[in-house]
């Protein structure tokens, strides 16, 4: 069974669109997959499948200024002007429309690059409600975070907000292809497969080849601030498990080193968290054929065991 709902985002403007995927056969639990940083939740077709085979029910949306949700209020790279947990919010009220259609079940969250980030500061707010958290291509300290916070406020003080100027999506971004050889596309470092840098380029529903607004990415950096160090674990109750993966080959996560950091900030909080890294994989470890089946069985296994 297939639902498409439809809320008001937290940022009092955007109708958001979303999807309750729900399995043929008495469900065990629910786990919403919150997308990342310009695509949209179609992508994860794959792994919604699977979870569904699980006994899964999977929700997923589209977030303000991505895929379907942009296309419908003509907003592609605006978030609104309501600050950096907007989509945060959003994934809330999702949860809340999905457990209104089936209450009492354990429920998971499972966030990839700009969604581990929503998830992680879904966990810091709403954390008690959940059973565990799946972060997927995560960051620790993301490099130039920082000072594009400053620059972005000061183009935003200066009136620039509504602009999108792509210098600063250089200055956040535009390093990532440091390990991949030639850069033609600019995505080369989600994955190494080159068709999955092909559909991400050619996907109409994918924004990130489409300029964001100077106040979206303001609340981009300001998103990865109140995820990081020890001050933001400790808002997140000691009772959620958390699961981290990622590739050692993924700029975001510093190649590893991210990854660790913020396994270390969760697990000096006191915190339960398993992380697992696989060598030799960029960003979307979830995109390569030869290893999805297996990402996707290590997320499933993490979840049936909470259960359990």
């Amino acid at each position: 069974m297939l639902h498409e709902v439809n809320f008001l985002s937290c940022n009092e403007r955007d109708t958001v669109f979303g999807w309750i995927y729900v399995p043929a056969a008495k469900p065990k639990g629910i786990v919403q997959i919150i997308h990342g940083y310009g695509e949209h939740s179609r992508r994860y077709l794959h792994m919604i499948s699977a979870f569904v085979d699980a006994g899964y029910i999977v929700a997923a949306d589209d977030h303000v200024g991505h895929g379907k949700t942009a296309m419908e209020n003509n907003s592609w790279g605006d978030w609104g002007e309501k600050g950096c947990h907007t989509m945060m919010e959003d994934e809330h009220r999702l949860t809340e429309l999905v457990c209104e259609k089936y209450p009492g079940f354990p429920y998971f969250l499972f966030g990839h690059s700009m969604g581990s980030f929503i998830a992680r500061d879904y966990a810091a707010k709403y954390g008690n409600a959940l059973t565990g958290v799946t972060i997927c291509g995560t960051a620790g300290v993301f490099r130039g975070a920082a000072e594009a916070v400053k620059e972005l406020k000061a183009a935003l003080d200066a009136g620039h907000g509504d602009e999108s100027d792509p210098a600063f999506t250089g200055h956040l971004m535009g390093w990532m292809g440091e390990r991949c050889g030639e850069v033609t596309l600019g995505n080369e470092w989600i994955c190494s497969d080159p068709y999955v840098q092909k559909d991400h380029a050619e996907d109409p529903f994918d924004a990130f080849t489409k300029p964001t607004l100077n106040r979206s990415l303001y609340y981009f950096a300001q998103m990865m601030e109140v995820i990081t160090g020890t001050e933001w674990a400790q808002k997140v109750p000691r009772s959620l498990p958390f699961y981290n993966i990622g590739g050692d080959q993924d700029p975001v996560g510093e190649y590893g080193k991210g990854i660790y950091e913020v396994s270390n900030w969760l697990y000096d909080t006191g915190h339960s968290v398993k992380t697992k890294v696989y060598p030799g994989y960029r960003h979307e470890i979830h995109n390569y054929t030869e290893i999805r089946d297996n990402v996707e069985q290590g997320i499933i296994s993490f979840m049936d065991g909470l259960i359990k």
